[in-house]
């Protein structure tokens, strides 16, 4: 089963986002959280946020890229939990029952988009607002095997 982790190529994320989200979290879409949002609310690190940002779900940070890789069913399982009780404590679930589905039905979606990828492929997500809400398109970069010269410098310390 597969999933995708936040990773940063450099420090960009902790300067666009207001919240970043830590290289190596699980992450999905996030998209949800802009649901009920208006053209007057994106605006600075908000306009970032929704416009390419995955959502970690350690630090529920923003990251601008996630990388596909393999994920156990137990580290599944605890990640619809964390969504769940996100749900209730950020966006005012009534309870973890009630909002279990709605995690999983996010973590669904997101793993079904994963296990049509390889693992190491990119994902970028990009929004924009429609009128009937946010629209959400998703590209893939495939990794590219690369020999080991090609970044390598060989050499050595001798004089």
């Amino acid at each position: 089963m597969r999933l995708a982790r936040t990773i940063r190529f450099d420090e960009s994320d902790e300067r666009v986002f207001a919240r970043a989200a830590e290289p190596g979290e699980w992450a999905i879409s996030g998209g949800f959280a802009f649901s009920d949002w208006s053209e007057e609310q994106l605006a600075g690190q908000a306009r970032q946020e929704f416009a390419n940002g995955w959502l970690g779900l350690g630090s529920f940070g923003r990251a601008t890229f996630v990388a596909v890789t393999e994920i156990t069913e137990a580290e599944y399982a605890a990640l619809t939990e964390t969504l769940a009780a996100h749900f209730v404590e950020a966006f005012g679930a009534p309870d973890i029952e009630t909002a279990r589905p709605v995690a999983a039905e996010e973590l669904g979606f997101m793993r079904a988009m994963c296990e049509d990828h390889d693992p190491n492929t990119l994902l970028v997500v990009e929004r924009e607002l429609v009128d009937a809400g946010v629209s959400e398109s998703f590209r893939a970069i495939r990794a590219r095997e690369a020999k080991l010269d090609a970044f390598a410098v060989h050499g050595t310390l001798d004089d």
